[in-house]
């Protein structure tokens, strides 16, 4: 089953990301593939013995000095995270792709990049600057604007056709994925940027999410993760208490295969179904029911029966109820198949929007390579039965792979790539 070859086809050309394992694509392909954790001590701000999260996912230090954008005047100006690291996965994806915009295709090029966040920390740091008396630096709202993400994009790369932000929550990545797709099948673009970068490590915010009990730190001498900030991040596992609050970005160059025919680009994955849901019902708590209904409605773009999907790349955020949910919904879509589950949060933690758009990459990757990434730090819940890969990279041939994301605000969308 599944759709007829045709260039009209929706493709991924081209893609980089950096995460809490590393900044190099292969580096860090082969530190998820050994079952690493990019999960360490918060080292980004200064907190006491009482700070609620002392745990992160932390991306490390990126020498932008030797990309095209960087100038140590715009260093000083566009001080936000977001902004550069976005900026650097977008051309370096472009590189990936061996796709140059220029004169002859700029207007036909689009942006959908995004952020769940944005750049709050610059606001976070005017408020203080303004309760302290003092100015706000001139460049703080364009730093907190969140579109600004995608206008950087645009303005580094030249792309003068569409550009929004899909925002989504932790869906956000997914989303401008599934935007692209979009703009692609309705020929508004013959290219597409798309993508996601978050960096929420910072401290009210760490602070608020452990208020919601959503970020999780053990502060019991009995937990396993006490001494060990390596151990917390544990989707599906029995003492599942929240998830990890991680920093990441990636980018993704998307097409029509007829597009990457013409130029000779290299088809790397294709993406052969979209479903989006919202679940209309509470503002963090996932919905089995319009969960469900996503993944049966990537399924059915796609035109595959539950039996053509080899593995899934799961949201598994290592919430309580939420992975519980996942499970319960596929579950219900693929019976008493037990079909294997990767769950690479277990590995960096939640990166927010920028989650789905590295955990994309990382199928794709997994589906190139034969390969399904572990997840690690498994406990077995018996209530919560699946199949997580917990013994490690497992060599596994795979023609499609599910990617699901779901988002607080009920944002749902599921992706299903196949291997060219």
């Amino acid at each position: 089953m599944g759709r007829d070859r045709s260039a009209g086809d929706i493709v991924i050309v081209g893609y980089d990301m950096v995460t809490p394992l590393g900044v190099e694509l292969k580096a860090q392909w082969e530190a998820f593939a050994a079952g690493r954790s990019g999960v360490g001590w918060v080292t980004r701000f200064e907190h006491g013995d009482g700070f609620p999260v002392r745990v992160a996912g932390q991306v490390p230090k990126v020498d932008f000095s030797k990309r095209s954008f960087w100038n140590e005047r715009d260093a000083a100006n566009w001080f936000s995270p977001v902004i550069f690291h976005s900026m650097l996965v977008a051309e370096r994806a472009l590189e990936h792709a061996r796709f140059a915009v220029d004169g002859s295709n700029a207007d036909r090029v689009a942006v959908t990049f995004s952020s769940a966040i944005g750049g709050l920390d610059a606001m976070i740091e005017a408020e203080s600057k303004v309760n302290a008396g003092l100015t706000p630096h001139p460049f703080t709202n364009p730093n907190g604007c969140l579109n600004m993400v995608a206008g950087k994009v645009s303005i580094l790369t030249g792309a003068r056709g569409p550009i929004f932000c899909p925002v989504a929550a932790c869906a956000t990545g997914s989303a401008s994925v599934a935007s692209a797709a979009m703009l692609l099948a309705s020929g508004r673009a013959d290219v597409v940027i798309a993508g996601a970068c978050d960096f929420p490590v910072v401290r009210s915010l760490m602070a608020s999410f452990a208020s919601m009990n959503g970020a999780f730190q053990s502060r019991k001498p009995d937990d396993r993760a006490f001494d060990d900030p390596t151990k917390v991040s544990r989707p599906f596992s029995r003492d599942r208490k929240g998830f990890v609050v991680s920093e990441g970005a990636a980018a993704l160059v998307v097409t029509t295969r007829g597009h990457a025919d013409r130029l000779g680009l290299e088809v790397r994955a294709v993406i052969e179904g979209i479903g989006m849901t919202s679940d209309a019902s509470h503002y963090v708590a996932p919905n089995l029911p319009t969960i469900a209904a996503c993944i049966r409605a990537a399924l059915a773009d796609a035109r595959l029966s539950p039996d053509d999907i080899d593995a899934v790349n799961a949201h598994a955020a290592s919430t309580s109820v939420g992975d519980a949910t996942e499970v319960k919904a596929l579950d219900e879509v693929f019976g008493a198949r037990r079909i294997p589950v990767s769950a690479n949060k277990s590995q960096i933690g939640h990166s927010m929007g920028a989650s789905s758009a590295v955990e994309l990459i990382l199928a794709i990757e997994g589906l190139r390579r034969g390969v399904l990434l572990p997840t690690i730090n498994y406990d077995p819940d018996p209530k919560v039965p699946v199949d997580a890969v917990p013994e490690g990279a497992r060599p596994m041939e795979q023609r499609r792979v599910l990617s699901n994301s779901f988002g607080f605000g009920g944002c749902n969308v599921c992706l299903v790539v196949g291997r060219e």
